[in-house]
């Protein structure tokens, strides 16, 4: 166990456990898309699946390993100090939308100011083919890649290191597994294809194509946004991150390679352009999740002084939306063929928010018996609450 409980106050345990924890984390997300991937394609192969089938069979075999185990790791963890972050199917329903809002409305703005400069060429929209595709590639990529991912590093391995240390520490831990996982999952695709009898992509730190510096860089401050996503105050945090996830892989899909997966709507940018774009909406969405956390903790702080009836009122309103709860591989897509590759949209996750410090994750407040109210005092609105004694009464 990761914390002890004595007398009511929270001791973590050794910070190995929670590193080894962490370590497991991406461990199971890098077996289970490298093992998903290779026999996805070799079920592909043997059911003669062609299409659209032939993309979502791998996705789902990648969730479909990787996510009941980390459900059952942190599950067999009685007194973890904090949740995944999945919540109820009402409030997922919720959280999901909101990540999805928040990134797709900040990409829109961003990608809007880059039209308006000459940056962006749009093609003619086709409004059917984009609806078809967008409905389509969400669900390859909420199994492929947001739903397993966020699950076992957003979640268990972000919850294991944040149960021993800091938020800043937890981040970047985080962030260092998230990049593991491509290169790790690169090794188990080429094991489990050479037994399955199928091809694999070469193995390496970087998709083939992909420049071996630039890509673990810009894989970096992606994972940090989707930590400012996933420790945004709401109910169901991790689903914000996996909207976020999916808002942010949809808007390259459409915008960089909507040409050659026949989106129905593209546009043509140069490297350096969509690189500044790419880095002005992640840095937009980034801000707006952790300048929601900021003002959800001043509306809920206790206040120094006087409260003004101005302020406090003003401060709940705009906080209301994400009402704050207590801890409750390579980027792969289809590209036509039958084999799951690399996508290049991750490539373009870039921000220059991640000087964030400590206001990346809210801290956790633990109650210990020196914050437990002394005996005798009295307390507004509960009658009986404190006994007054006259003189000559004597305590029992």
């Amino acid at each position: 166990m990761a914390t002890k409980e004595k007398r009511g106050t929270t001791e973590p345990g050794p910070a190995w456990r929670a590193w080894g924890r962490a370590l497991l984390g991406g461990a199971v997300m890098a077996v289970a898309l490298g093992t998903g991937n290779a026999l996805g394609e070799a079920l592909v192969r043997a059911l003669d699946l062609d299409g659209y089938p032939a993309q979502l069979l791998p996705a789902a075999l990648v969730s479909a390993l990787a996510v009941p185990v980390v459900l059952a790791l942190r599950t067999g963890r009685p007194g973890s100090g904090r949740p995944l972050g999945l919540g109820t199917p009402a409030s997922a329903a919720h959280g999901f939308a909101r990540g999805l809002a928040v990134t797709t409305a900040c990409a829109a703005l961003v990608l809007g100011g880059g039209t308006a400069a000459g940056w962006v060429r749009w093609s003619g929209p086709d409004p059917a083919a984009l609806v078809s595709f967008l409905a389509g590639n969400a669900l390859v990529a909420v199994l492929l890649e947001a739903l397993p991912e966020e699950t076992t590093l957003r979640g268990y391995a972000w919850a294991s290191l944040r149960d021993r240390f800091g938020g800043v520490l937890s981040a970047l831990g985080t962030t260092l597994v998230f990049l593991l996982v491509p290169a790790a999952s690169t090794v188990v695709q080429a094991g489990v294809a050479q037994a399955v009898g199928v091809d694999a992509p070469p193995m390496g730190l970087a998709p083939a194509g992909q420049d071996p510096v630039a890509y673990p860089v810009l894989l970096s401050v992606f994972g940090l946004t989707l930590i400012a996503a996933r420790t945004a105050p709401g109910r169901a945090p991790l689903w914000a991150a996996i909207g976020t996830h999916v808002a942010f892989l949809s808007v390259n899909r459409v915008v960089f390679e909507g040409g050659r997966r026949d989106a129905g709507w593209s546009a043509h940018v140069s490297p350096v352009h969509a690189a500044i774009l790419e880095l002005g909406y992640l840095a937009a969405t980034a801000a707006v999740f952790t300048g929601a956390r900021l003002l959800a903790s001043r509306g809920r702080a206790p206040a120094s002084g006087p409260r003004t009836a101005v302020s406090g009122p003003r401060v709940r309103a705009a906080a209301a939306w994400l009402r704050p709860v207590l801890p409750s591989g390579p980027r792969a897509t289809a590209s036509g063929g039958r084999r799951v590759q690399p996508s290049a949209a991750t490539t373009y996750s870039v921000g220059v928010w991640a000087g964030g410090g400590s206001g990346l994750v809210p801290p956790v407040r633990v109650l210990s018996r020196a914050s437990a109210p002394l005996p005798g005092a009295f307390s507004r609105g509960r009658p009986g609450a404190a006994v007054r004694r006259t003189p000559g009464t004597r305590r029992r």
